[in-house]
Protein backbone atom coordinates (compact mmCIF):
# COMPACT_ATOMS: atom_id res chain seq x y z
CA UNK A 1 0.00 0.00 0.00
CA UNK A 2 1.69 3.20 -1.22
CA UNK A 3 0.35 5.81 1.18
CA UNK A 4 1.08 9.53 1.28
CA UNK A 5 2.69 10.91 4.47
CA UNK A 6 -0.58 12.67 5.41
CA UNK A 7 -2.61 9.44 5.15
CA UNK A 8 -3.59 7.34 8.17
CA UNK A 9 -1.05 4.54 8.48
CA UNK A 10 -2.30 1.53 10.48
CA UNK A 11 1.04 1.24 12.25
CA UNK A 12 0.57 4.76 13.61
CA UNK A 13 -3.01 4.31 14.78
CA UNK A 14 -4.01 5.82 18.11
CA UNK A 15 -5.27 2.34 18.91
CA UNK A 16 -8.35 0.79 20.45
CA UNK A 17 -10.07 1.45 23.75
CA UNK A 18 -9.19 -2.14 24.71
CA UNK A 19 -5.69 -3.11 23.50
CA UNK A 20 -5.49 -6.21 21.33
CA UNK A 21 -2.75 -8.27 19.76
CA UNK A 22 -2.30 -7.37 16.08
CA UNK A 23 -3.72 -9.79 13.49
CA UNK A 24 -1.12 -11.71 11.48
CA UNK A 25 -2.65 -11.07 8.04
CA UNK A 26 -4.79 -7.93 8.34
CA UNK A 27 -4.16 -4.32 9.29
CA UNK A 28 -6.17 -2.76 12.10
CA UNK A 29 -8.37 -0.87 9.63
CA UNK A 30 -9.10 -4.06 7.70
CA UNK A 31 -10.12 -5.70 10.97
CA UNK A 32 -12.42 -2.75 11.68
CA UNK A 33 -14.08 -3.16 8.31
CA UNK A 34 -14.56 -6.89 8.84
CA UNK A 35 -16.05 -6.39 12.31
CA UNK A 36 -18.51 -3.84 10.92
CA UNK A 37 -19.61 -6.14 8.08
CA UNK A 38 -20.26 -8.97 10.55
CA UNK A 39 -22.17 -6.80 13.02
CA UNK A 40 -25.89 -7.09 13.69
CA UNK A 41 -26.39 -3.37 13.12
CA UNK A 42 -24.91 -3.64 9.63
CA UNK A 43 -27.35 -6.38 8.64
CA UNK A 44 -30.28 -4.29 9.84
CA UNK A 45 -29.41 -1.56 7.33
CA UNK A 46 -30.95 -3.64 4.54
CA UNK A 47 -34.40 -2.91 5.98
CA UNK A 48 -33.88 0.76 6.89
CA UNK A 49 -35.23 3.55 4.73
CA UNK A 50 -33.12 5.83 2.61
CA UNK A 51 -35.97 7.87 1.06
CA UNK A 52 -38.53 5.20 0.14
CA UNK A 53 -39.70 2.52 2.55
CA UNK A 54 -38.28 -0.91 1.89
CA UNK A 55 -41.70 -2.38 1.13
CA UNK A 56 -42.48 0.33 -1.45
CA UNK A 57 -40.22 -1.40 -3.97
CA UNK A 58 -37.44 -3.96 -4.06
CA UNK A 59 -35.11 -1.79 -6.15
CA UNK A 60 -35.07 1.39 -4.06
CA UNK A 61 -31.94 2.16 -2.06
CA UNK A 62 -31.76 1.23 1.58
CA UNK A 63 -29.24 2.33 4.18
CA UNK A 64 -27.22 -0.78 3.33
CA UNK A 65 -26.99 -0.19 -0.42
CA UNK A 66 -26.30 3.50 0.25
CA UNK A 67 -23.41 2.58 2.55
CA UNK A 68 -21.96 0.26 -0.08
CA UNK A 69 -22.15 3.00 -2.71
CA UNK A 70 -20.42 5.45 -0.36
CA UNK A 71 -17.67 2.88 0.23
CA UNK A 72 -17.19 2.33 -3.52
CA UNK A 73 -16.92 6.03 -4.28
CA UNK A 74 -14.68 6.60 -1.28
CA UNK A 75 -12.25 3.84 -2.17
CA UNK A 76 -11.92 5.08 -5.76
CA UNK A 77 -11.05 8.59 -4.62
CA UNK A 78 -8.82 7.41 -1.77
CA UNK A 79 -6.71 5.34 -4.13
CA UNK A 80 -6.08 8.34 -6.36
CA UNK A 81 -5.18 10.57 -3.41
CA UNK A 82 -2.95 7.91 -1.82
CA UNK A 83 -4.86 7.88 1.45
CA UNK A 84 -5.99 4.76 3.27
CA UNK A 85 -8.68 2.87 1.31
CA UNK A 86 -9.36 0.37 4.09
CA UNK A 87 -10.06 3.10 6.61
CA UNK A 88 -12.32 4.92 4.15
CA UNK A 89 -14.23 1.71 3.57
CA UNK A 90 -14.62 1.00 7.29
CA UNK A 91 -15.95 4.50 8.02
CA UNK A 92 -18.27 4.40 5.00
CA UNK A 93 -19.81 1.07 5.99
CA UNK A 94 -20.33 2.20 9.59
CA UNK A 95 -21.44 5.81 9.19
CA UNK A 96 -25.18 5.03 9.24
CA UNK A 97 -25.25 2.17 11.77
CA UNK A 98 -27.07 4.38 14.28
CA UNK A 99 -29.71 5.65 11.89
CA UNK A 100 -33.30 5.14 12.98
CA UNK A 101 -36.01 3.39 10.98
CA UNK A 102 -37.77 5.65 8.43
CA UNK A 103 -34.69 7.72 7.60
CA UNK A 104 -34.56 11.36 8.64
CA UNK A 105 -38.23 11.33 9.62
CA UNK A 106 -37.54 8.74 12.30
CA UNK A 107 -34.44 10.59 13.44
CA UNK A 108 -36.32 13.88 13.78
CA UNK A 109 -39.13 12.24 15.74
CA UNK A 110 -36.74 10.46 18.10
CA UNK A 111 -34.81 13.69 18.62
CA UNK A 112 -38.06 15.40 19.64
CA UNK A 113 -38.83 12.62 22.10
CA UNK A 114 -35.33 12.80 23.57
CA UNK A 115 -35.15 16.60 23.93
CA UNK A 116 -35.60 16.47 27.74
CA UNK A 117 -32.73 13.96 27.92
CA UNK A 118 -30.17 15.62 25.63
CA UNK A 119 -31.69 14.90 22.23
CA UNK A 120 -30.78 12.25 19.66
CA UNK A 121 -27.98 12.49 17.06
CA UNK A 122 -27.67 9.63 14.59
CA UNK A 123 -23.90 10.13 14.18
CA UNK A 124 -23.46 9.85 17.93
CA UNK A 125 -25.76 6.82 17.90
CA UNK A 126 -23.58 5.17 15.25
CA UNK A 127 -20.62 5.64 17.58
CA UNK A 128 -22.70 4.28 20.44
CA UNK A 129 -23.49 1.19 18.38
CA UNK A 130 -19.84 0.35 17.72
CA UNK A 131 -18.67 1.37 21.21
CA UNK A 132 -21.41 -0.10 23.39
CA UNK A 133 -24.48 -1.68 21.84
CA UNK A 134 -23.01 -4.48 19.74
CA UNK A 135 -22.56 -7.60 21.86
CA UNK A 136 -20.07 -9.91 20.18
CA UNK A 137 -17.04 -10.25 22.44
CA UNK A 138 -16.63 -11.68 25.95
CA UNK A 139 -14.26 -9.03 27.31
CA UNK A 140 -15.95 -5.77 26.29
CA UNK A 141 -19.05 -4.17 24.81
CA UNK A 142 -19.08 -2.92 21.24
CA UNK A 143 -16.70 -3.72 18.39
CA UNK A 144 -13.57 -2.11 19.88
CA UNK A 145 -12.72 -0.25 16.68
CA UNK A 146 -9.66 1.93 16.21
CA UNK A 147 -9.68 5.62 17.10
CA UNK A 148 -9.48 6.63 13.44
CA UNK A 149 -12.57 4.65 12.42
CA UNK A 150 -14.53 5.92 15.41
CA UNK A 151 -13.44 9.49 14.68
CA UNK A 152 -14.71 9.18 11.12
CA UNK A 153 -18.06 7.76 12.22
CA UNK A 154 -18.66 10.81 14.43
CA UNK A 155 -19.25 13.24 11.57
CA UNK A 156 -21.19 15.78 13.66
CA UNK A 157 -21.46 16.28 17.40
CA UNK A 158 -23.06 18.96 19.60
CA UNK A 159 -20.88 20.84 22.06
CA UNK A 160 -22.70 19.25 24.99
CA UNK A 161 -22.13 15.73 23.71
CA UNK A 162 -18.53 16.50 22.77
CA UNK A 163 -17.89 17.63 26.36
CA UNK A 164 -19.48 14.46 27.68
CA UNK A 165 -17.38 12.29 25.35
CA UNK A 166 -14.22 14.16 26.38
CA UNK A 167 -15.03 13.51 30.02
CA UNK A 168 -15.38 9.79 29.33
CA UNK A 169 -12.39 9.57 26.97
CA UNK A 170 -9.87 12.42 27.39
CA UNK A 171 -8.24 13.41 24.08
CA UNK A 172 -10.64 11.04 22.36
CA UNK A 173 -13.13 11.39 19.53
CA UNK A 174 -14.89 14.38 21.11
CA UNK A 175 -11.73 16.47 21.40
CA UNK A 176 -11.72 17.93 17.89
CA UNK A 177 -15.22 19.36 18.25
CA UNK A 178 -14.12 21.28 21.35
CA UNK A 179 -10.99 22.61 19.66
CA UNK A 180 -12.51 23.19 16.20
CA UNK A 181 -10.15 20.86 14.38
CA UNK A 182 -10.71 18.54 11.43
CA UNK A 183 -10.70 14.74 11.28
CA UNK A 184 -8.38 12.73 9.05
CA UNK A 185 -8.51 13.07 5.26
CA UNK A 186 -10.11 9.63 5.18
CA UNK A 187 -12.97 10.86 7.37
CA UNK A 188 -13.29 14.05 5.33
CA UNK A 189 -13.53 11.96 2.18
CA UNK A 190 -16.33 9.81 3.62
CA UNK A 191 -18.34 12.94 4.38
CA UNK A 192 -18.13 14.08 0.76
CA UNK A 193 -18.63 10.60 -0.74
CA UNK A 194 -21.80 10.34 1.36
CA UNK A 195 -23.14 13.53 -0.23
CA UNK A 196 -22.19 12.48 -3.77
CA UNK A 197 -23.81 9.07 -3.34
CA UNK A 198 -27.15 10.16 -1.94
CA UNK A 199 -27.61 13.00 -4.43
CA UNK A 200 -27.09 10.59 -7.31
CA UNK A 201 -29.18 7.70 -6.03
CA UNK A 202 -32.00 9.95 -4.85
CA UNK A 203 -32.33 11.17 -8.44
CA UNK A 204 -32.43 7.55 -9.61
CA UNK A 205 -34.95 6.45 -7.00
CA UNK A 206 -37.03 9.60 -7.46
CA UNK A 207 -37.44 8.98 -11.19
CA UNK A 208 -38.03 5.25 -10.64
CA UNK A 209 -40.80 6.08 -8.19
CA UNK A 210 -42.50 8.44 -10.62
CA UNK A 211 -42.19 11.37 -8.23
CA UNK A 212 -39.54 13.03 -10.40
CA UNK A 213 -39.35 13.33 -14.18
CA UNK A 214 -36.42 13.86 -16.52
CA UNK A 215 -38.08 17.07 -17.68
CA UNK A 216 -37.97 18.42 -14.12
CA UNK A 217 -34.28 17.59 -13.94
CA UNK A 218 -33.61 19.80 -16.96
CA UNK A 219 -33.88 22.69 -14.49
CA UNK A 220 -30.89 21.34 -12.54
CA UNK A 221 -27.69 22.49 -14.31
CA UNK A 222 -25.48 19.74 -12.88
CA UNK A 223 -27.76 16.98 -14.18
CA UNK A 224 -28.90 18.72 -17.39
CA UNK A 225 -25.29 19.16 -18.53
CA UNK A 226 -24.63 15.43 -18.49
CA UNK A 227 -28.01 14.49 -19.92
CA UNK A 228 -27.26 16.78 -22.86
CA UNK A 229 -23.83 15.20 -23.27
CA UNK A 230 -25.31 11.70 -23.18
CA UNK A 231 -28.09 12.39 -25.69
CA UNK A 232 -25.77 14.28 -28.04
CA UNK A 233 -23.36 11.35 -28.11
CA UNK A 234 -26.17 8.74 -28.15
CA UNK A 235 -29.24 10.33 -29.85
CA UNK A 236 -31.22 7.10 -29.57
CA UNK A 237 -31.47 7.73 -25.81
CA UNK A 238 -34.21 10.24 -26.65
CA UNK A 239 -36.32 7.47 -28.19
CA UNK A 240 -39.26 5.51 -26.86
CA UNK A 241 -38.41 3.16 -24.00
CA UNK A 242 -34.94 4.65 -23.45
CA UNK A 243 -35.65 6.68 -20.31
CA UNK A 244 -33.88 4.31 -17.91
CA UNK A 245 -30.78 4.09 -20.08
CA UNK A 246 -30.74 7.86 -20.49
CA UNK A 247 -31.09 8.37 -16.74
CA UNK A 248 -28.36 5.87 -15.88
CA UNK A 249 -25.93 7.28 -18.43
CA UNK A 250 -26.56 10.85 -17.23
CA UNK A 251 -26.02 9.86 -13.57
CA UNK A 252 -22.92 7.86 -14.46
CA UNK A 253 -21.39 10.89 -16.15
CA UNK A 254 -22.40 13.16 -13.30
CA UNK A 255 -20.84 10.84 -10.72
CA UNK A 256 -17.60 10.59 -12.69
CA UNK A 257 -17.37 14.37 -13.04
CA UNK A 258 -17.90 14.84 -9.29
CA UNK A 259 -15.32 12.20 -8.41
CA UNK A 260 -12.67 13.75 -10.68
CA UNK A 261 -13.57 17.21 -9.41
CA UNK A 262 -12.96 16.09 -5.81
CA UNK A 263 -9.63 14.55 -6.80
CA UNK A 264 -8.45 17.72 -8.54
CA UNK A 265 -9.74 20.18 -5.94
CA UNK A 266 -8.31 18.12 -3.07
CA UNK A 267 -4.90 17.80 -4.73
CA UNK A 268 -4.90 21.57 -5.20
CA UNK A 269 -5.73 22.10 -1.51
CA UNK A 270 -3.04 19.63 -0.43
CA UNK A 271 -0.48 21.43 -2.60
CA UNK A 272 -1.53 24.75 -1.11
CA UNK A 273 -1.45 23.75 2.56
CA UNK A 274 1.20 20.99 2.33
CA UNK A 275 0.23 18.78 5.30
CA UNK A 276 3.12 16.65 6.45
CA UNK A 277 1.24 14.08 8.53
CA UNK A 278 -2.18 13.28 9.99
CA UNK A 279 -1.81 15.69 12.90
CA UNK A 280 -1.05 18.60 10.59
CA UNK A 281 -4.21 17.75 8.63
CA UNK A 282 -6.28 18.23 11.77
CA UNK A 283 -5.14 21.83 12.23
CA UNK A 284 -5.93 22.88 8.63
CA UNK A 285 -9.21 23.74 6.90
CA UNK A 286 -11.16 20.89 5.28
CA UNK A 287 -8.96 19.70 2.40
CA UNK A 288 -11.19 17.10 0.74
CA UNK A 289 -13.50 19.32 -1.23
CA UNK A 290 -15.31 20.20 -4.43
CA UNK A 291 -14.19 23.05 -6.65
CA UNK A 292 -16.26 26.21 -6.01
CA UNK A 293 -18.38 25.66 -9.15
CA UNK A 294 -19.08 22.01 -8.35
CA UNK A 295 -19.89 22.91 -4.74
CA UNK A 296 -22.49 25.44 -5.87
CA UNK A 297 -23.99 23.05 -8.45
CA UNK A 298 -24.13 20.26 -5.88
CA UNK A 299 -25.93 22.55 -3.42
CA UNK A 300 -28.37 23.51 -6.17
CA UNK A 301 -29.09 19.82 -6.78
CA UNK A 302 -29.67 19.29 -3.06
CA UNK A 303 -32.10 22.20 -2.98
CA UNK A 304 -33.97 20.74 -5.94
CA UNK A 305 -34.23 17.31 -4.29
CA UNK A 306 -35.43 18.84 -1.04
CA UNK A 307 -38.08 20.86 -2.83
CA UNK A 308 -39.25 18.31 -5.42
CA UNK A 309 -38.65 14.92 -3.80
CA UNK A 310 -38.24 15.10 -0.03
CA UNK A 311 -41.19 17.54 0.22
CA UNK A 312 -43.33 15.70 -2.31
CA UNK A 313 -46.85 15.07 -0.87
CA UNK A 314 -46.43 11.29 -1.16
CA UNK A 315 -43.13 11.36 0.71
CA UNK A 316 -44.53 13.79 3.28
CA UNK A 317 -47.45 11.44 3.97
CA UNK A 318 -44.98 8.66 4.74
CA UNK A 319 -42.93 11.10 6.82
CA UNK A 320 -45.91 12.03 8.97
CA UNK A 321 -46.87 8.42 9.60
CA UNK A 322 -43.27 7.48 10.35
CA UNK A 323 -42.91 10.24 12.92
CA UNK A 324 -46.12 9.19 14.60
CA UNK A 325 -44.98 5.57 14.81
CA UNK A 326 -41.71 6.58 16.48
CA UNK A 327 -43.39 8.99 18.89
CA UNK A 328 -46.05 6.44 19.84
CA UNK A 329 -43.50 3.67 20.38
CA UNK A 330 -41.34 5.93 22.53
CA UNK A 331 -44.27 6.87 24.77
CA UNK A 332 -45.45 3.27 25.08
CA UNK A 333 -42.02 1.85 25.95
CA UNK A 334 -41.21 4.58 28.46
CA UNK A 335 -44.50 3.88 30.19
CA UNK A 336 -44.27 0.09 29.82
CA UNK A 337 -40.62 -1.03 29.41
CA UNK A 338 -41.66 -4.69 29.63
CA UNK A 339 -43.03 -4.36 26.08
CA UNK A 340 -39.46 -4.19 24.78
CA UNK A 341 -37.17 -7.17 24.29
CA UNK A 342 -36.05 -8.59 27.67
CA UNK A 343 -32.50 -7.20 27.67
CA UNK A 344 -33.74 -3.66 26.98
CA UNK A 345 -36.67 -4.03 29.38
CA UNK A 346 -34.33 -5.09 32.18
CA UNK A 347 -31.88 -2.24 31.52
CA UNK A 348 -34.67 0.37 31.33
CA UNK A 349 -35.86 -0.60 34.78
CA UNK A 350 -32.42 -0.37 36.45
CA UNK A 351 -31.97 3.41 36.42
CA UNK A 352 -33.64 6.80 36.50
CA UNK A 353 -35.81 8.47 33.87
CA UNK A 354 -32.79 9.34 31.72
CA UNK A 355 -31.54 5.75 31.70
CA UNK A 356 -35.02 4.58 30.74
CA UNK A 357 -35.34 7.11 27.92
CA UNK A 358 -31.87 6.37 26.52
CA UNK A 359 -32.58 2.63 26.60
CA UNK A 360 -35.87 3.15 24.77
CA UNK A 361 -34.09 5.32 22.18
CA UNK A 362 -31.46 2.59 21.70
CA UNK A 363 -34.20 0.02 21.13
CA UNK A 364 -36.13 2.16 18.64
CA UNK A 365 -33.03 3.34 16.76
CA UNK A 366 -32.02 -0.27 16.22
CA UNK A 367 -35.35 -1.20 14.62
CA UNK A 368 -35.84 -1.86 10.94
CA UNK A 369 -38.74 -0.14 9.22
CA UNK A 370 -40.87 -3.26 9.09
CA UNK A 371 -40.22 -4.22 12.71
CA UNK A 372 -41.22 -0.72 13.85
CA UNK A 373 -44.43 -0.95 11.78
CA UNK A 374 -45.27 -4.36 13.26
CA UNK A 375 -44.51 -3.23 16.81
CA UNK A 376 -46.68 -0.17 16.45
CA UNK A 377 -49.55 -2.25 15.12
CA UNK A 378 -49.11 -4.77 17.96
CA UNK A 379 -49.10 -2.13 20.66
CA UNK A 380 -51.62 0.35 19.24
CA UNK A 381 -53.87 -1.95 17.17
CA UNK A 382 -53.53 0.62 14.38
CA UNK A 383 -51.84 0.10 11.03
CA UNK A 384 -50.45 3.34 9.62
CA UNK A 385 -48.46 1.80 6.78
CA UNK A 386 -49.45 -1.01 4.48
Amino acid sequence: MNLAPFACHPANSKGRLHPEIAAPTRTDYQRDRDRIVHSTAFRRLVYKTQVFLNHEGDLFRTRLTHSLEVAQLGRSIARALQINEDLVEAISLAHDLGHTPFGHAGQDALNECMKPFGGFEHNLQSLRVVDSLEERYPAYDGLNLTFETREGILKHCSLQNAQRLEGQEPNGVGWRFLHKQQPSLEAQLCNLADEIAYNAHDIDDGVRSGLLTLDQLDDVPLFARFRDEATTEHPHLLGQGMQRRCLHESIRRMLSAQVYDVMDATREAINEYRPTDVESVRALPVLVRFSPLMREQSLELKRFLFRSLYRHPQVMEMTGNAKRIVRDLFAIYVDSPAEMKPAFAWKAQQGDDTVRAVTVADFIAGMTDRFAIREHERLSSERLMA
